[in-house]
């Protein structure tokens, strides 16, 4: 809901702060006073146009700001959303207009583009003026409108749904197709590569292992060698073995003439002997080991190259082999299995449609009963309003099947006929901009609980009308009221009188300065500016007694 308007150096408008009640609300004054240049305003927080011709003239820039208040669950939190902006309970959007056009938008004071302002203001107001080409006159809204008439959202999430399962199965259905028809025509090939990749049987990490038995066998000859030296130094007629041999047994031939003080020597001497054979024996054994190394390092070397080559062939790495190999195999079994898979996945899609088309019919069944009593609601709406010969009626065009989609198999359009034997045709071609208003007002009035903006402004409604078409008009404002805020701009006295609050727009000449400025009538300043709608320039006491009778006859409850 529009909670308050504030208007900065725009057109005649100095300075204008409005609050807004909920309900119906009007705006009177005389021709030229200034009432659209309110509407104006109101559009560019909106994401209208901007033009420079709106800014008050002796001004550097014009400003609107307009605060509204945000339910729940109204479209506009989402939007802020996605657009990274906090929702809180109210909304602000704001627009600056240089004076040479160009203009800047604000939402809740964050910089924000023109059409992110048009993109919420949509969700917040809805202006009826003649020829708008927007809301209720736009054919994309009346499926929606019509479904939500219909008070069935189960049917209509029932048609969404399958549309999205049918697409889903649709979409495996043709990949499969598309990977086995690759698949045989690879298959030679793919039976070459799998047989080529299980001969050569790669191992995850065998690279790594490989490289490592290669860097250590490529030094396998210079410790063969230096073993080999060390071995004949221990062990060779002059090594070390002699040398503690011969030492150890001249020891032992005076030990006894020494009494104890060689013991502690010829012991280490022992265990010196010990020592070096066993470290003979393993330099030995580890000689041994690395016989034949140069035959095993060609053995490695040619399988390391040899998966490097297969690796660089199928343009991976070694470790990645094993998945191509996996890969090879699971193409060669689809194309084995492939039919099978495809007939069930056939099935899957067949089933599907077929669900998907049954609840698509439920839907065009449920359309066409909601149609008619939609019709029939609009149509008792329109004699009061002066078009009992008019006709409303709802179309239901059923779409080819591969035109069906998430919202079902017919499009939905309001068409109208304002003469009889004419052809009916849509709203804003066919219509009068009176008639057209007050056409809107009906779809209005039927629809008002379906809609999601709770803000509905009209703009002349009462165009070429008076009497007791204009009091039917008036009357019908007021109980649209009670469901949405909604703001009229009037010159029907009977209109004006059913306001539950009335502004009075008027021109002020302030020394050479033109100005607009708006003021809220209180009961008495009500009778009179009846009074003055009825009679023009002079006010009789005549005119204020039947403004006395039209503001008593809108205190009566409007029938529902």
């Amino acid at each position: 809901m529009l909670l308050s308007l504030t208007i900065r150096d725009v057109v005649l408008i100095d300075r204008l702060d409005l609050a807004f009640p909920p309900h119906l609300s009007v705006l009177t004054g005389e021709t030229g006073a200034g009432k659209s240049i309110l509407l104006d305003a109101l559009g560019l927080a909106l994401g209208f146009r901007a033009e420079s011709g709106m800014v008050r003239r002796g001004a550097a820039q014009a400003q609107v700001a307009a605060v509204f208040d945000l339910s729940a669950q109204h479209p506009a939190r989402a939007i802020l959303a996605e657009q990274g902006i906090e929702a809180e309970d109210s909304l602000v959007l704001r627009r600056i207009v240089n004076a040479d056009g160009r203009s800047r938008g604000f939402v809740n004071d964050q910089p924000a583009s023109i059409g992110l302002l048009r993109q919420l203001g949509e969700t917040l107001v809805e202006i009826q003026g003649q020829f708008e080409q927007h809301g209720l006159l736009d054919p994309a809204t009346h499926r929606g409108l019509l479904d939500a008439f219909s008070a069935r959202p189960d049917a209509v999430a029932a048609v969404r749904d399958g549309w999205l399962a049918w697409r889903d199965a649709r979409a495996a259905l043709r990949s499969a197709e598309d990977r086995l028809a690759q698949a045989r025509a690879e298959e030679d090939y793919l039976r070459h590569t799998l047989a080529e990749l299980d001969a050569m049987a790669p191992q995850p990490g065998e690279e790594t292992v490989l490289a490592e038995k290669r860097a250590r066998l490529t030094h396998v000859a210079q410790v063969a060698e230096a073993t080999e030296t060390a071995v004949s130094e221990i062990s060779g007629d002059r090594g070390a073995l002699r040398s503690l041999a011969n030492a150890a047994r001249v020891l032992e031939r005076v030990r006894d003439k020494a009494g104890q003080r060689l013991d502690a020597g010829i012991a280490a001497l022992e265990r010196a002997l010990i020592e070096t054979e066993e470290c003979a024996a393993l330099l030995e054994a580890s000689a041994a080991d690395d016989e034949g190394g140069s035959d095993r390092i060609d053995q490695i070397e040619e399988r390391l190259f040899a998966l490097r080559a297969l690796a660089r062939k199928h343009h991976v790495a070694i470790d990645a082999l094993v998945d191509v190999q996996r890969d090879t195999a699971e193409k060669l079994a689809a194309i084995e299995l492939g039919d099978g898979a495809l007939k069930k996945l056939a099935a899957e899609e067949r089933r599907s449609w077929t669900a998907f088309a049954a609840a698509c019919r439920e839907l065009s069944t449920i359309r066409a009963a909601a149609a008619v009593k939609l019709d029939q609601a609009i149509q008792a709406e329109l004699p009061p309003l002066k078009l009992d010969r008019a006709r409303f009626t709802t179309q239901l065009t059923a779409l080819d099947d591969q035109d069906w989609g998430a919202e079902g198999g017919e499009s939905v359009s309001f068409l109208v006929a304002t003469n009889p034997g004419s052809a009916p045709g849509t709203l804003g071609k066919i219509a009068s901009g009176g008639e057209l208003s007050r056409f809107l007002l009906a779809l209005k009035l039927v629809l008002a609980r379906l809609s999601s903006v709770p803000t509905i402004v009209f703009d002349e409604v009462d165009s070429g009308i008076g009497g007791a078409v204009a009091a039917a008009v008036g009357e019908r404002l007021q109980r649209l009221g009670r469901e949405l805020q909604v703001l009229v701009v009037t010159h029907s006295p009977q209109v004006a009188a059913r306001g539950e609050n009335h502004w009075r727009v008027a021109k002020e000449v302030r020394g050479e300065v033109t100005v607009t400025r708006v003021e809220a009538l209180a009961p008495e300043q009500r009778q009179e500016e009846i009074a003055r709608m009825l009679s023009g320039a002079e006010v009789t006491i005549e005119a204020r007694a039947a403004a006395d009778r039209l503001l008593a006859s809108a205190l009566v409850e409007p029938a529902a």
